[in-house]
């Protein structure tokens, strides 16, 4: 879509690409990072001063405890976090469970590496789960099951009630969670993010995955992180090796400044980005695509059946062709038919272009 959208020089909000600004303390850190030649490998769990940072921040708003010396792995990406994972934990024809919508990535590595995704749906507009459906979708084989909070796609935050009722789950089944976590600090209507490591006894069987894309607006960096105890750490820790030999070395120097940003950064950056979700949504509504609004995150999935198209592939071109605004299929998230009546919206973007996105999409 974000190549259909270039050939019309449309708006893109398909892509979540986060063309904003990056803070110019974290620029200013990168750029005399390279400039003091700090640019030779790392050790590939990542700098010292970088994971002290990240235990510090973590031990700070969750108030759980992580070794930095061997229990953080910075990360090529959060992708790479998961992939690294996934590749160090199992082993072909083990099944993971992921929840519908899911987010691509997670479902085409499990898929690459011979794992077996096994799918348990949950539909707008409330994304609720049925606790009887994990457990009748566990046999003998299966080994995970992926969370993504909050969600891309669908923006749901994960309730306190809802993280015990699968932290239970993987106690009883002695399953490991991994947790993609990196839209934490993209929340909003007083939602309030909560890490499943922090639920009873999760933390023992829980790999954490987050990083810095979304929150500083550096998605091209490739950085991100994870937390997990520390024999799990260190069999990941090998895999990132072998995969990234390690993160991009002046960047990680940079993340550093990042890490120290005070907590003023993260109101601003949660009501700005409720700023462009009122402007989008409310285009959406204008124009007679159910907008089912996110709770976090910054994508929502709209309805498109008043479109009258095919599939949810035809609605998406239909509306680029139309308006100039290009989307994604809710098919890249669902197995589910429900997919077909969605397409997902991003809006990570200055708030001009939103609003010239919104102008058209109430025009068509």
């Amino acid at each position: 879509m974000s190549r259909a959208c270039e050939a019309v020089s449309g708006i893109n909000l398909g892509q979540g690409i986060c063309d904003l600004p990056t803070p110019p303390p974290v620029a200013q850190a990168a750029c005399d990072a390279i400039r003091d030649n700090k640019v030779v490998y790392t050790a590939p769990e990542g700098i010292a001063p970088l994971r002290t940072a990240i235990a510090a921040k973590i031990r700070r708003w969750y108030g759980l405890e992580y070794d930095p010396a061997g229990e953080i792995v910075v990360t090529s990406g959060a992708t790479g976090a998961f992939a690294a994972t996934c590749l160090a934990l199992f082993d072909p024809g083990d099944e993971i469970l992921l929840f519908e919508p899911y987010y691509g990535y997670h479902l085409n590595t499990v898929l690459s590496l011979g794992l077996t995704p096994v799918l348990i749906p949950t539909r707008p507009p409330t994304w609720a789960f049925n606790p009887a459906a994990i457990e009748r979708a566990i046999t003998p084989r299966t080994r995970a099951i992926v969370v993504c909070t909050p969600s891309n796609p669908s923006g749901k935050v994960w309730t306190e009630a809802e993280l015990d009722t699968l932290a239970a789950i993987c106690a009883k089944h002695d399953l490991i969670a991994i947790t993609d976590e990196i839209y934490e600090h993209i929340v909003f209507d007083n939602h309030q993010h909560v890490p499943l490591a922090s639920r009873g006894d999760a933390r023992t069987r829980t790999v954490t995955i987050s990083g810095f894309s979304k929150t500083f607006a550096i998605t091209g960096w490739r950085l991100g992180y994870l937390s997990a105890p520390r024999e799990l750490a260190q069999r990941i820790t090998i895999i990132h090796d072998l995969l990234y030999v390690c993160a991009p070395t002046p960047l990680q120097y940079a993340l550093v400044a990042g890490m120290a940003m005070q907590g003023d950064y993260y109101t601003e950056l949660a009501a700005s980005y409720a700023r462009k979700r009122s402007i989008l949504c409310d285009a959406l509504h204008d124009a007679g695509l159910t907008p089912y609004v996110p709770q976090g995150a910054y994508y929502v999935l709209a309805d498109v059946r008043r479109l009258g198209a095919a599939n949810a592939k035809a609605a998406a071109m239909l509306l680029l062709e139309r308006t100039g605004v290009a989307s994604v299929p809710g098919t890249s998230f669902y197995a589910d038919p429900v997919g077909d009546t969605l397409v997902r919206f991003c809006f990570a973007k200055e708030e001009d272009v939103l609003q010239e996105a919104a102008r058209r999409l109430r025009a068509f």
